[in-house]
């Protein structure tokens, strides 16, 4: 069985590290990669990478990826992936704060497996976490 590597999209610094402890105090030991914004993902994806190893062939992932980003914005990354032969099975559960039913029916649309909106108040935010992290285990099992 594929070890799944949890990759993680996040511009906020703060929000990244609420998302990487919410996985693991849920008992998630999958690897975390972190990248601040689409386009660092997007090399890592292609295998263009300068800071991080690229992705290896076979490689199973689960993508946390958030819609406000700098450079290439999520919903650009989703398209991408969903587009390309070689990636288009992996799961992408978009991580956000925006509750727009647009937005969201938009992120379905282009072939987003999950959406996921951060909680404002820390503890329901806390909660979505041990579930998403819930779930990951389910995934991997």
């Amino acid at each position: 069985m594929k070890r799944i590597t949890v990759i993680i999209t996040e511009d906020d610094d703060g929000h990244a590290e609420l998302i990487r402890e919410g996985l693991e105090n849920s008992g998630v030991t999958n690897p975390i990669i972190r990248f601040s914004n689409g386009e660092e993902l997007w090399a890592y994806l292609n295998g263009e990478s300068r800071s991080v190893p690229g992705r290896k062939p076979n490689e199973a992932f689960l993508l946390l990826l958030d819609i406000n980003m700098p450079r290439m914005d999520g919903l650009d990354v989703l398209k991408r992936i969903k587009q390309s032969p070689d990636l288009r099975s992996f799961p992408v559960i978009m991580l956000t704060t925006t509750d727009d039913p647009r937005e969201i029916q938009k992120c379905y649309e282009l072939g987003c497996n999950a959406y996921v909106t951060k909680p404002v108040d820390f503890s329901q935010f806390a909660e979505t976490l041990r579930r998403l992290g819930l779930f990951l285990q389910i995934v991997q099992a």
